[in-house]
C-alpha cells in the first residue's frame, strides 16, 4: 500500500505551481489523502479569497469519487439532483468543479489535487501537472 506522503504533496504542489506559472495565472493547490485528508494547501499569490475552500473542495471529490472533477462538472449539467446530494453527505465538503484530479500510485488512488485561481481549464492543466509528477 502506498500512502499520500508530504513530501509527495510538496512534489505536487511544485509541478502544478511550475504549470500555473508557465500559464501566467495566479494558483492555489490543496492536495488531500485517499480519505480527503488535508495533506497540504498552498494559497498562491494573486488568488481569491475561496481559492483555498475551492481547491480542497476539488481535491476532496476527485479523491472521493476517483476522476477528474472536470468531467464532474460536464456531468453535473445533466445530473444535478446527484451532485446536490452528494455536497450534504460530504458535508460540503465535495465540489465537483473543474480543477481536481486524482492522484494515482500503485494502480489506486491514493489522493486527490485540486487547483483554483485561472479559468476552469487552467485550474484542470495545473492538477493534472501536480498529480503528473507524483503518479507511478
Amino acid at each position: 500500500m502506498v500512502d499520500l506522503t508530504l513530501e509527495m504533496a510538496e512534489k505536487a504542489l511544485r509541478a502544478a505551481q511550475a504549470k500555473a506559472k508557465e500559464l501566467g495565472t495566479p494558483m492555489t493547490v490543496a492536495i488531500v489523502d485517499e480519505g480527503g485528508n488535508l495533506v497540504l494547501l498552498a494559497r498562491g499569490d494573486g488568488t481569491g479569497f475561496f481559492t483555498p475552500d475551492t481547491s480542497r473542495g476539488k481535491a476532496f471529490a476527485a479523491a472521493a469519487l476517483r476522476r477528474p472533477t472536470k468531467v464532474m462538472a460536464e456531468t453535473a449539467k445533466d445530473n444535478p439532483a446527484f451532485y446536490g446530494a452528494l455536497s450534504p453527505l460530504s458535508h460540503g465538503r465535495l465540489l465537483p468543479s473543474t480543477g481536481g484530479v486524482p492522484i494515482m500510485r500503485g494502480g489506486r488512488v491514493i489522493g486527490g489535487i485540486g487547483c483554483g485561481g485561472g479559468t476552469g481549464e487552467q485550474d484542470h492543466q495545473c492538477a493534472e501537472a501536480g498529480a503528473a509528477a507524483i503518479a507511478g
